[in-house]
């Protein structure tokens, strides 16, 4: 479960609905992409920053090709095909969106493998797409189908591709790509998954309702506010009054 805070995000209601439903189903949102040339907020992981890096939205970037340790450069799409891939994410995340929620409400065994056929079927989707254009950020894609995709990975269920993608999109928000929250939430799902502290307490455990352990937690409110993300305690009581 992945807590996002509802108003500063494009897909919030969604986001908000997702919650709702997530701790009786089977058993992903930033705030606007940083205008061109703007230097991201400092992404700390572990103590370390990731220093914000100005890149022109104008600039050329490589075509597709397998860059270092595998992972697939970006190779800007034409308007047509942005546009095209801008409303599959967008279109995925909401069918993913409508079957949690509908698992939710009757949280029966039929709708829970149509969640998670919804989530692999978006994953593998998402994968073709990674791997033809790179991550969607959003001066390729606009926030909110770039906030979709990583509601999409945040689902996928290969461990690996996470992975992978979350080093694409700590490089994208040093280079100004995206907002530095979206790599805090990427970074703690991972961190979960592999039996590690996380680093910005957005991973809550559904049945308590409670942070998953979090690396260093004195200073966890430093590294939230570092990628735009208020106090974890006031994240934590919203989240319990259902807000």
């Amino acid at each position: 479960m992945t807590a996002f805070p509802g108003p500063a995000l494009a897909f919030a209601p969604p986001v908000r609905e997702h919650l709702a439903t997530q701790r009786s189903a089977a058993r992903t949102p930033g705030p606007a992409a940083p205008p061109a040339g703007a230097v991201v907020p400092a992404a700390r992981a572990g103590g370390e920053r990731t220093a914000g890096v100005r890149r022109p939205v104008h600039e050329t970037r490589p075509a597709v090709d397998e860059g270092p340790a595998g992972h697939p450069q970006a190779a800007e799409p034409e308007v047509s095909t942005a546009c095209a891939v801008a409303a599959e994410l967008v279109r995925r995340a909401e069918e993913d969106r409508k079957a949690t929620r509908e698992a939710g409400t009757a949280p029966t065994p039929e709708r829970r493998r149509r969640v998670a056929e919804c989530r692999r079927d978006n994953a593998a989707a998402l994968e073709a797409i990674v791997r033809r254009h790179g991550w969607p950020a959003a001066d390729l894609v606009g926030p909110t189908a770039s906030t979709a995709a990583l509601m999409i990975l945040l689902h996928a269920p290969d461990l690996d591709f996470r992975l992978r993608c979350r080093d694409l999109i700590e490089q994208a928000t040093a280079d100004g790509r995206i907002p530095a929250v979206h790599f805090a939430y990427i970074a703690d799902h991972c961190a979960v998954d592999l039996g590690e502290p996380q680093f910005y307490g957005t991973r809550v455990n559904p049945v308590t309702l409670r942070p998953y352990p979090v690396r260093r937690p004195d200073t966890v409110d430093e590294r939230r506010q570092d990628v735009g993300l208020g106090p974890l305690e006031e994240q934590m009581r919203a989240l319990r009054s259902g807000r």
